[in-house]
């Protein structure tokens, strides 16, 4: 059936070593680098706060779990990515093994993941660089400090610093890969810096009574906190994104991958520890600055500053190397035909999908400046979650289809690992609430929609038929 027809691998491969106009400028570190900028964010600068409240000082063995689900997924995405480097990652992957429908729709699953994503953290930065501005004094009116009805009883019109976050970050996007890797890498040290500060100053002042229940709400409360946190290491797939811009992918991709989420993960146990042995977890209930919370509880308020600029920088980086992933993906499927030619256009000077970067940040920058983000991190975690599932079972068809194709990079154990993958994906996912669950099938019927009426006849492959 023509929704199931896969492309072809060898003619993937192919292309990856063409010049398909995309400038091959990163490496290794760059890719750690990108994969970080993703991840540490909002993750560690709000969700530990809830986090701390849901699962108690157990909250560090959440991010474990949160991180062993990712680290699974993570092998078998970088198997995928060193074996064929191509723009779109997991909808590419999918594309090759499962057929087009399937493709279609990760592909469009990972629309929402990504532009949501970015529209969650523009509100985020927009907080705390209010919280930052106030510091020295300056205060924005109003109205112009919040999406319509977000303030309950305050009449405000739009998120003004979210809508302008995402347009300057769009324009760095525009005009260049390697020039927004440069920005990205400086923010990440930056905020890693603050980050290790953070984690040294707190360490002198932790009480280690207070760990104790260490398991208040049993290990119901651990996983429902790490099918939360799990929103926390979001971003390390959206390295793959990048294949068709990285030097020698078939070393630099896994590299990339597993090292920005081993960074990651030692990052946050090492902070929900400290955060959870400074303040009893009870008061961290309806805090979204949870860092400084903990400093101020220690008296080391000369810091606060250090951690609302780490704060700011961190979810900077996030948006930047998310709307990238975005983009990237979208120029992926336009370039197959399910989505309209010109969002795989090229510009001839800047070497990046122009129109498609400037599309991406218009529409989710509006969304995060005007529409209450409550239930985001949900939405978003049920779309990753679905994706992580989908490239565990592709790594295992592509071994079965494919075992002659040459692998730079084996996940190991398969297929036990890809199998362990789904199941903690599943298992995270039976956490999150009815809403979520709803919402998400609603946002993928509307993809089957777009995908009968316009995406199945003007696919590449429909027209080569």
């Amino acid at each position: 059936m023509s929704i199931f027809r896969t492309k072809n691998l060898d003619h993937m491969v192919a292309q990856s070593k063409s010049d398909t106009g995309l400038k091959k400028v990163l490496g290794p570190m760059d890719l750690v680098l990108m994969g970080i900028g993703a991840i540490v964010g909002t993750g560690i600068f709000v969700l530990t706060g809830t986090g701390a409240v849901t699962a108690g000082p157990a909250l560090t063995l959440s991010f474990v779990i949160a991180a062993i689900a990712c680290g699974f997924a993570a092998l078998c995405y970088a198997e995928f990515a060193s074996t064929v480097p191509v723009a779109g990652s997991i909808y590419t992957y999918s594309y090759a093994t499962m057929g087009e429908l399937v493709a279609w729709m990760i592909g469009w699953d990972l629309l929402l993941e990504y532009g949501l994503a970015t529209s969650a953290v523009s509100v985020g930065w927009s907080g705390y660089f209010q919280s930052l501005i106030a510091g020295f004094g300056m205060r924005l009116p109003v109205e112009l400090t919040a999406a319509p009805g977000a303030v309950a009883g305050v009449h405000t019109i739009i998120n003004l610093p979210a809508l302008l976050i995402m347009l300057v970050l769009t324009a760095m996007l525009s005009l260049g890969v390697r020039e927004s890797a440069r920005a990205n890498g400086v923010m990440v040290v930056i905020k890693i810096a603050v980050v290790l500060l953070f984690i040294f100053t707190g360490a002198r002042h932790v009480q280690p009574a207070n760990w104790q229940p260490f398991m208040p709400f049993g290990m119901n409360g651990v996983m429902s906190a790490a099918a939360l946190v799990f929103f926390a290491f979001i971003g390390f797939d959206a390295v793959t994104s990048a294949a068709e811009e990285v030097k020698r992918p078939e070393r630099d991709l896994p590299i990339g991958i597993i090292g920005s989420l081993t960074v990651c993960t030692v990052l946050y146990v090492l902070v929900s520890a400290i955060m959870t042995g400074i303040v009893p977890f009870q008061q961290f209930a309806g805090v979204d600055h949870p860092v400084s919370l903990a400093l101020q509880y220690a008296k080391e308020n000369w810091f606060a500053g250090f951690v609302d600029l780490g704060a700011i920088l961190g979810m900077t980086t996030v948006i930047l190397v998310m709307s990238y992933g975005q983009t990237r993906i979208i120029f992926a499927m336009s370039r197959d035909g399910l989505l309209p030619q010109r969002l795989s256009k090229v510009h001839p000077k800047y070497g990046t999908p122009f129109f498609a970067t400037w599309v991406v940040g218009i529409v989710f920058g509006l969304i995060g400046s005007m529409v209450p983000l409550d239930v985001l991190a949900e939405l978003i975690n049920i779309g990753t979650l679905a994706a992580f599932c989908l490239v565990s079972v592709a790594v295992v068809v592509l071994r079965k289809k494919r075992p002659d194709l040459p692998r730079a990079f084996r996940c190991p154990g398969v297929p036990v690992v890809p199998a362990l993958s789904i199941v903690f994906c599943l298992a995270l996912m039976s956490f999150l609430s009815k809403t979520t669950w709803i919402a998400f099938l609603i946002w993928l019927v509307i993809g089957l929609v777009i995908y009968f009426t316009y995406s199945r006849h003007n696919a590449v492959l429909h027209k080569q038929q």
